[in-house]
């Protein structure tokens, strides 16, 4: 077997009633969750019974996801499973950083609900929505969003799926031209129009908090979305930039894949990036854990 990856949920990925029962199995995990409560009491009513309308909210979404995320792979590295490397999905950078080493969990998080708040504000000024495009080559879709003033080609997620951000009201024409072109346009649980130049205004003000508070050298390679390579120099300005930028899903697993990474494991909620890693690498082997039952599979099928 080659190198193991953690690979962090993004933000979507989220579902009323997540991480519950990892809190529960106690451990780093159970550590985990009461930090995020006492830095941002109602973080544990919102992940185990809030529901889907709360949880969609940018401000909740963000902290709520990363906490499960990060509280998975805690879980997984008390039972044994050691990753050599990993990456997030947009929001799941954080939590990959934070497990890393590149934060404290206590600066981590604090960050997380800071970058919420932010991106939230800036959907609030300019409403936007998110849609990935199925079933076209990403050449068509880039074609589409140019006839458009306001929709961008935003998450490269593995082949024949490429999802675009853009102002609503534009949103909805473009949609309608990708079934025209063949393809089918699908709508995402997600408050904006992220890694966008929507965003630009979030990425400038999370720039100022993170120069703060700094971004470390991580104590494992973890590849980042905006070039699809670990992280080196610039780490802050990095981190900052991908808020507004594409997520370079695809290439970055397979960089991953021609590093020696084979076996990828997805921490928090939901199954998504295993799905898109079995497009993207069908030879690889992929687990997912997002609660206990899956903790304990994940974990016999690696030392079984």
């Amino acid at each position: 077997m080659g190198k193991i990856a953690f690979l962090f949920a993004g933000q979507g990925a989220q579902y009323p009633g997540m991480g519950k029962s990892l809190c529960e199995a106690g451990g780093r995990a159970g550590e985990l969750f009461q930090l995020a409560e006492r830095l941002r009491p109602g973080t544990m009513a919102q992940c185990f019974s809030g529901d889907a309308e709360t949880l969609v909210q940018t401000a909740n979404t963000q902290p709520c996801v990363f906490a499960v995320d990060l509280a998975a792979a805690y879980a997984l590295e008390e039972a044994g499973v050691h990753a050599e490397g990993a990456a997030g999905f947009s929001l799941g950078e954080m939590a990959a950083l934070t497990f890393a080493e590149a934060f404290s969990p206590e600066d981590g998080f604090s960050l997380v609900c800071r970058r919420g708040q932010l991106m939230q504000e800036a959907a609030g000024k300019h409403p936007g929505a998110m849609a990935a495009v199925l079933k076209l080559e990403d050449s068509a879709v880039e074609e589409l969003c140019a006839k458009f003033a306001h929709v961008y080609p935003v998450n490269y997620n593995c082949k024949g799926q490429l999802v675009v951000a853009g102002a609503e009201e534009e949103l909805e024409q473009f949609c309608t031209l990708a079934a025209e072109a063949g393809g089918r346009a699908k709508k995402l649980a997600v408050g904006g129009g992220f890694h966008s130049p929507m965003m630009e205004e979030a990425a400038a003000q999370f720039l100022q908090e993170l120069k703060k508070t700094g971004v470390k050298q991580p104590a494992l390679p973890v590849y980042g979305n905006l070039r699809a390579e670990p992280y080196g120099e610039n780490r802050e300005e990095t981190l900052a930039a991908q808020m507004k930028s594409p997520v370079r899903w695809r290439v970055t697993i397979e960089n991953m894949a021609a590093a020696g990474f084979d076996t990828f494991i997805e921490v928090g909620p939901g199954k998504t990036l295993s799905g898109l890693v079995k497009r993207i690498l069908p030879e690889a082997a992929i687990l997912h854990v997002e609660d206990a039952e899956g903790l304990s599979a994940a974990v016999s099928s690696l030392k079984g």
